[in-house]
């Protein structure tokens, strides 16, 4: 069966390898994936930036839907159809072993596409979970790629005042608003914290979410646009060390930072999966680019380079024709 394999950065290429068993342990399944969609945390691993991790066969995919075709467990019968993330981003196979607890059903109500993104909004629900309530707060998201989209999304229904979306490319702020956003900056061109002081009355927003993460993360821009007691929610991935990072202004005001990773699959995702196919969110916008597994390179480059407004980028599996 196929399987990815990076064999250097910017470069995947798809090898032939045995199928998969089920483990002894009981409580796994074999998992033939039909769909997947692309995801900033994957880039690293294409790119080459976590330098401290060896490259495994696999790397890297973990947004997808498919069926069980085999367990020894007792949550999936051979035949069901699920949402499955697999370990550490391991997915880029045709099938594989996973336990079931990384499964959850896959409700048939909406477009499989559309059901597909419960996983990256499960990630959302996660994150905004953890925090004090969102009404009448002023919240400024950097960051507009699918991810920064979600929380502009979301908190239209949670009950923000303000909805701030800031991005350096104006192809991806014009999705902004549709999704959300109240307003958008563009901070190529412009200074968002004076923009944001002045939407605010020199109040500065109440809530600020980092949703670039990586080499490009922007917690400095967080901190200028963040008011006094105010908090920051990291959410975009970081590199393992972060240089320049002015913390003495972050503790100067008072500031409170959270983090969000690993989501809980008994609540997290089956709520994500829940909003979508009761149609209290739509998603659908987001979803830009569509290629075949043979065509994971372009696929990946299109992801990687925002091409064409790349948004979410769809990968079918043979098994999903």
């Amino acid at each position: 069966m196929l399987a990815g394999q990076i064999t250097k950065p910017g470069r995947i290429e798809l090898i032939e390898i045995d199928e998969p068993t089920l483990p002894d342990e009981p409580g796994h399944i074999i998992f033939q994936p039909e769909l997947t969609c692309l995801c900033g945390s994957d880039l690293p691993y294409f790119d080459g930036q976590l330098t401290s991790e060896p490259h495994r066969v696999g790397h890297s995919l973990h947004e997808m839907i498919g069926t069980v075709v085999d367990t020894n467990g007792e949550r999936f019968r051979p035949g069901e159809r699920v949402l499955a993330v697999p370990i550490n981003q391991v997915g880029l196979f045709e099938r594989y072993a996973l336990t079931e607890l990384r499964a959850i059903p896959l409700d048939p109500r909406p477009e499989e596409e559309h059901a597909l993104l419960a996983q990256p909004l499960g990630t959302v629900l996660y994150a905004l979970r953890k925090m004090p309530s969102f009404i009448d707060q002023t919240v400024a998201i950097v960051g507009q790629g699918p991810i920064g989209q979600m929380f502009c999304a979301v908190l239209r229904n949670l009950g923000a005042r303000q909805i701030i979306a800031i991005d350096k490319l104006e192809s991806r702020l014009a999705l902004s608003p549709r999704m959300g956003a109240t307003t958008t900056i563009c901070n190529a061109n412009d200074d968002p914290a004076a923009i944001v002081a002045d939407l605010t009355n020199g109040q500065l927003a109440d809530v600020v979410i980092e949703a670039v993460g990586h080499e490009k993360q922007q917690l400095n821009l967080c901190l200028d646009l963040a008011t006094k007691f105010g908090r920051i929610l990291s959410f975009g991935v970081p590199p393992e060390t972060i240089d320049g990072l002015k913390w003495n202004a972050f503790f100067r005001k008072n500031l409170t930072i959270h983090t969000s990773v690993e989501p809980d699959f008994t609540r997290d995702f089956p709520l994500a999966m829940r909003w979508i196919s009761e149609g209290r969110i739509d998603l659908r916008p987001l979803l830009t680019h569509r290629y075949p597994l043979s065509e994971i390179q372009t696929a990946y480059e299109t992801f990687r380079d925002k091409k064409d407004g790349a948004q979410k980028v769809l990968v079918d599996f043979p098994a999903g024709k």
